[in-house]
């Protein structure tokens, strides 16, 4: 991805935590569907905006020494090169690397083309590095509302709805963030000639203090210049960060809908 558009900065120590908190919130779905499309030793993968390096890791345990992960981002200090883990430093408004155009028998990218105002162009690019039967997997968050199911006041649940229409509307969407984008994924692979088109939609309730409201904790630390400047007080986002520690908080996290397909052979 790149640095200009992304407004969260993982090479942090904020942002360490954030893809942390965002494997161990996704990394079981993400499995589950590459599980699906049976990685095989000895192939050739792409991860792409690998964050921590979880999957690409997964991956490079699929595919064994006979065969090779290439991963790539713009912060690399998570994951280095290594057996069969090429990383690449290099940003996706620019292509793809040189030395990492494919032929790939499965591409990975998780949040990372919503980011990215020229998605459309990156998306082709994608397809034209998979290789005949490849799959192109993705993982990307919509704007469906985070229900609070469980707050200890009526203006705590008004306040976390508040906040979170302010991070989607007011700070991420005028800072080149797509929700759509997760929708529309299965029409650009039809259209792209992709057969054996799959979906898959994904999230779960959790509680203060648990992965998920620590990464909605996280987020809303990393965001709050930004936040401050379209009117959220300090207060409010003080009582929100509370909230995400307190236990009988509870509500849904985001939605993600992983959508895959596969060029003809």
């Amino acid at each position: 991805m790149s640095t200009e558009e992304y407004i969260f900065d993982t090479g942090s120590e904020l942002g360490e935590k954030h893809v942390e908190y965002l494997e161990k919130m996704l990394d079981g779905p993400t499995t589950m569907v590459l599980s699906s499309v049976n990685i095989q030793p000895g192939q050739r993968c792409l991860d792409v905006g690998f964050g921590g390096g979880s999957i690409a890791r997964w991956m490079s345990d699929r595919v064994g020494p006979t065969g090779r992960v290439d991963a790539i981002d713009v912060d690399t200090d998570h994951l280095e090169s290594g057996d069969n883990i090429e990383v690449f430093k290099h940003d996706l408004n620019n292509g793809l690397p040189e030395a990492a155009q494919g032929p790939y028998d499965v591409i990975h990218a998780r949040q990372v083309l919503m980011h990215m105002p020229q998605r459309e162009a990156i998306f082709q690019k994608l397809i034209d590095a998979l290789a005949p039967g490849g799959w192109l997997v993705f993982g990307e968050m919509t704007d469906r509302d985070r229900a609070v199911k469980s707050a200890p006041s009526q203006a705590d649940a008004e306040l976390w709805d508040k906040i979170q229409h302010m991070n989607h509307h007011l700070v991420g969407m005028p800072n080149g963030m797509n929700f759509d984008w997760a929708h529309e994924i299965d029409g650009h692979m039809a259209d792209a000639g992709l057969e054996d088109i799959q979906g898959m939609e994904y999230s779960q309730v959790t509680a203060g203090g648990s992965n998920g409201m620590l990464l909605h904790r996280n987020l809303n630390i990393q965001a709050e210049p930004l936040l401050l400047k379209v009117g959220a007080t300090k207060e409010e986002l003080e009582r929100y960060r509370e909230l995400t520690l307190d236990p009988s908080f509870r509500a849904w996290f985001f939605q993600t809908i992983f959508t895959w397909g596969r060029k003809k052979a």
